[in-house]
């Protein structure tokens, strides 16, 4: 069981669904209280969860391509009670680069994608992250606790044929995160990755790929709530010296007690780009 977060306000974004709407669902049924910006109208209504919690989700309208939504976004939290959690998970995925990724034959070129979805992807994906991670870094060294949690993707994505400029993004957040990391190392506030460790079933997962995880034909995809019990250790004081490292939702044993869960799991940030790598053989083996 993980402790109470009563009296820890978090901020995570892309809160409106998919991933990021169950891990604020996560922090407030520990108590905490989420501020949760999300960027569509119809995201709000799976940001008011019809069950009660012991904490509260405070829904957002912002783009946090925009200083000033992000400068808004930390003043709610402050507002709420403080700034003590930010999860950077926002992101625009695969298929927002290519629709029909799934139904090509091929995989697109880096330069079939217009200026653009470029821009909105890196604004998004690895931006908006930093743009919040410096806002709330000095807040949280100054208070001597805090914790940034990024979510990258598979090492194996961000270099991959045919996945730019959705790999390279993360590849910017997941090196990022090992700077920030280091930097912040001995101030209380720590900097770790929480990924899912394959495709997730997320609203921007397309139907094929469901069908195709269903039937087994590819690598079973990852659901939203598995993203919690590794997020949840990574927040608690059990995990004050954790910094720097990445835990897979994939790989995560949630019947194991949660630091050997995490001692089994854990990875340092960004390992395996020192290294060599293959490209899985399975195209349908991709990942937030």
């Amino acid at each position: 069981m993980q402790p109470s977060l009563t009296g820890r306000v978090a901020v995570v974004t892309g809160a409106g669904r998919g991933l990021g709407r169950d891990m604020a669902l996560g922090l407030a049924r520990r108590g905490a209280t989420v501020v949760g910006p999300a960027h569509i109208a119809t995201d709000f209504d799976d940001l008011t969860p019809a069950e009660a919690l012991p904490g509260r989700i405070i829904p957002v309208r912002a783009d946090l391509r925009r200083s000033a939504d992000c400068d808004m976004v930390v003043k709610t939290a402050l507002a709420a009670g403080g700034l003590h959690i930010l999860v950077n998970n926002a992101g625009l995925t695969l298929t927002y680069i290519c629709p029909d990724l799934y139904r090509r034959p091929l995989p697109p070129k880096f330069w079939e994608a217009t200026d653009e979805i470029v821009q909105n992807v890196i604004d998004t994906n690895f931006v908006a992250a930093d743009k919040l991670a410096r806002r709330v870094a000095p807040l949280m060294v100054g208070q001597g606790w805090g914790r940034i949690i990024n979510v990258t993707t598979m090492l194996q994505t961000m270099n991959r044929i045919g996945f730019s400029p959705y790999g390279p993004s993360k590849a910017a957040l997941e090196m990022a995160t090992w700077v920030w990391s280091q930097e912040l190392e001995g101030s209380g506030v720590t900097v770790n990755i929480v990924n899912p460790g394959a495709g997730a079933n997320t609203p921007g997962m397309a139907e094929e790929m469901r069908r195709k995880s269903r039937e087994g034909s590819v690598e079973r995809l990852v659901e939203p709530e598995q993203m919690v019990p590794p997020l949840l250790w990574v927040v608690s004081r059990d995990a004050d010296c954790v910094n720097g490292m990445r835990y897979d939702a994939k790989q995560w044993n949630p019947s194991l007690p949660p630091a050997e869960a995490a001692r089994r799991t854990g990875r340092p940030v960004g390992f395996a780009l020192r290294e060599p790598l293959e490209p899985p053989e399975d195209p349908g083996s991709l990942s937030r």
